[in-house]
């Protein structure tokens, strides 16, 4: 396991390709990076941004500077981890080859054949849906990354939106016997969910983001911040429920042409009576993988469709019990990622504003904290299944980088001081009619001040849409969004507002250290490969895409790194990750929690290396097993690490 000691994600595009991501290769070694975690590096549209729009799988993006160039920063001295998209393609008839040719297109991509209509990746028309588990489109659609593989160029896939293929398990089978060993997969698991036994390392790390930040949200701040959100907003419904009406809403209109496709599907005898769009909706995870070719139901589904209470004809078929309509099973299981990923990560997470460190890709908002036990489990199960999962607590699809969840998190521990400044502004001229959105606002303020006007009205604009009350991406009212621009601006241009803000960031600041320096610790000595996002080895206040795909300041990060100063972020990363790079053996050994209270989670990596992190208050009770242990990093009261 030595080989993967950390993986670095940069967001390739106009300013960064690999010759530009080769000149930063020695800064990453001296950090302590071992490989590189690149965004899809495959001939997209041009103009891309991300490389999700793929126009031809065949060849590596021309703009990011060619073949070539990719081989050469190969060859620069860290391994490489490649973004991998099967799921869809740019539906581009002036780029994309496969989809001109009309031959092609019905056999590359799924396709309606009562409509001809663009299977689409979750609700973008632009993006068509391939037949991936068709073995000659797999073998077209890889060629080149496989062939990448062979040579030594990529050691690893990072496989992007699994849940949207027709079969997971098979498609990550092929890739093995192919050649691929080493896969992730952006995986969303919900919380108490597990893997399916697929042959992959593990998942790109949502699950272990979204249990690094509840353990540091204090249990004590349930109850006042719940009340404060009813009382303030008068939304008093739990977060299960806004989840399911927000599904709900995406099942019957944004998909509604993909319920009509599986009616089409459903037997005369089901059909009749059985509404789609509440079953698609009602599924507490993303999807289930229901296997028609061996006629395999995992233990695991058949729980999750018992709780989704189903029409028990519908619930037959998708159980495997009444056979002959595969084709229905398949498209169900494609069909609800899409419903859960919109409604719930796109919408829900943007109108129930209890505390806004939990709204985030792998959370459920109303999990409020995790307690210390359940955090060890989970390092424990990893530990055992999926020993090189990746560990994530800032990615380019987070709704808000790990140092502003910390910001958040740390209102768990002062409901009251949060409470009083949000009625003080709440109260204050030119209220907003919609108190929910005002207080999302004050939130988001708290946690990313300070950013600039253009960043904060892009911002804005974003979450007001997502959000799809007033305004919508299909249906957008600019009036109303620049109302709350205004609202916003006003208060910001108060300098009341402002000291009040600045003193309230003052106070949470102790906390907010320690959570943002703890998910650290955390990450980088856990079960797993830590995986760093660029830019974040400095404090990083980012807010969703775009804002989290701005220019990094490269240079200020390589003086950082040369000052080493003790107690940063940059000096606490170099350290631990030299330390990983050291003791190998260590952290690929066992886990072995240490009790030591409800508000502390300690344990030992392979015997030989000791990690303390206090969640809550500090770590003046800390009781040491038999040593003798030495500090590995300089100590602190909030965090330890010592070997022996």
């Amino acid at each position: 396991m030595n080989d993967f000691v950390c993986t670095y994600r940069l967001q390739l595009g106009p300013g960064l390709g690999f010759r530009e991501a080769r000149a930063l290769v020695p800064y990453l070694r001296e950090l302590g990076v071992s490989h590189l975690y690149l965004s899809p590096a495959l001939e997209a549209r041009p103009g891309s941004t991300h490389g999700y729009d793929v126009v031809d799988p065949t060849s590596v993006s021309s703009a990011l500077g060619g073949e070539d160039e990719l081989r050469a920063l190969a060859g620069a001295g860290l391994g490489i981890v490649l973004d991998v998209v099967p799921n869809h393609m740019a539906a581009d008839e002036e780029h994309n080859p496969f989809w001109r040719d009309p031959l092609w297109r019905a056999k590359f991509f799924d396709l309606d054949w009562r409509t001809g209509a663009h299977r689409r990746f979750f609700d973008v028309g632009e993006l068509a849906g391939v037949r991936v588990e068709d073995p000659e489109v797999f073998e077209v659609t890889h060629r080149k990354v496989l062939e990448l593989v062979a040579d030594g160029v990529v050691q690893g896939l990072r496989i992007d939106h699994p849940d949207g293929l027709a079969e997971p398990a098979r498609y990550l089978e092929r890739l093995r016997e192919a050649g691929a060993g080493h896969v992730w997969v952006e995986k969303i698991l919900e919380p108490g969910e597990q893997l399916p036994e697929w042959p992959v390392e593990g998942t790109t790390g949502y699950d272990f983001l979204a249990e690094a930040t509840a353990a540091f949200v204090d249990p004590a701040g349930e109850e006042p911040l719940t009340a404060c959100l009813a009382d303030v907003t008068g939304e008093r419904r739990p977060f299960a429920q806004v989840a399911h009406e927000a599904k709900l809403e995406q099942a019957r209109n944004v998909f509604d042409d993909e319920v009509g496709r599986l009616a089409a599907l459903l037997p005369a005898d089901v059909a009749t009576g059985v509404d789609l769009a509440s079953a698609l909706a009602s599924l507490p995870v993303y999807r289930t993988y229901a296997d028609p070719l061996t006629g395999t139901v995992s233990e695991q589904d058949r729980r999750i469709l018992g709780e989704a209470a189903l029409d028990p004809r519908l619930a037959a078929l998708l159980l495997l019990e009444h056979r002959g309509h595969d084709a229905f099973v398949l498209r169900f299981q494609q069909t609800t990622p899409a419903v859960a990923g919109k409604g719930v990560e796109d919408t829900a997470f943007y109108r129930w504003p209890r505390l806004l460190a939990l709204n985030e890709v792998g959370s459920d908002p109303g999990r409020f904290c995790l307690p210390v036990g359940d955090l060890h489990r989970r390092a424990l199960e990893r530990a055992e299944r999926f020993p090189r999962a990746l560990l994530a607590t800032t990615t380019h699809d987070t709704k808000r980088s790990a140092d502003v969840r910390a910001r958040l998190v740390a209102l768990s521990a002062e409901p009251g001081a949060w409470r009083a400044f949000a009625e003080r502004w709440l109260d204050a001229a030119a209220r907003l009619p919609d108190p929910a959105t005002a207080y999302f606002v004050l939130q988001t303020l708290v946690g990313a001040w300070p950013l600039s006007r253009k960043r904060l009205d892009g911002y804005l604009e974003k979450a007001l849409r997502e959000e799809k009350r007033r305004t919508s991406w299909l249906q957008p009212d600019p009036g109303w969004e620049d109302q709350v621009r205004r609202w916003t601006a006003a208060r910001l241009a108060d300098d009341a507002f402002r000291r009040d803000l600045e003193a309230l960031q003052t106070r949470l600041a102790p906390t907010v250290e320690r959570a943002s320096l703890g998910q650290v610790l955390l990450k980088l000595t856990s079960p797993g490969v830590p995986d760093l996002y660029q830019g974040d080895e400095l404090p990083y206040l980012a807010l969703v895409d775009p804002d989290n795909r701005r220019p990094v300041d490269w240079e200020a990060r390589r003086r950082s790194l040369t000052a080493r100063i003790p107690g940063s972020k940059i000096e606490l990363i170099r350290s631990l990750l030299r330390l990983r790079a050291e003791r190998p053996a260590a952290f690929a050994g066992g886990y072995e929690p240490l009790e030591a209270g409800p508000d502390v989670c300690s344990f030992v990596r392979g015997g030989e290396v000791l990690v303390a992190v206090a969640l809550r208050g500090d770590l003046s009770g800390l009781r040491l097993p038999p040593g003798p242990w030495r500090d590995a990093v300089p100590a602190h009261p909030h965090r330890r690490v010592l070997v022996r």
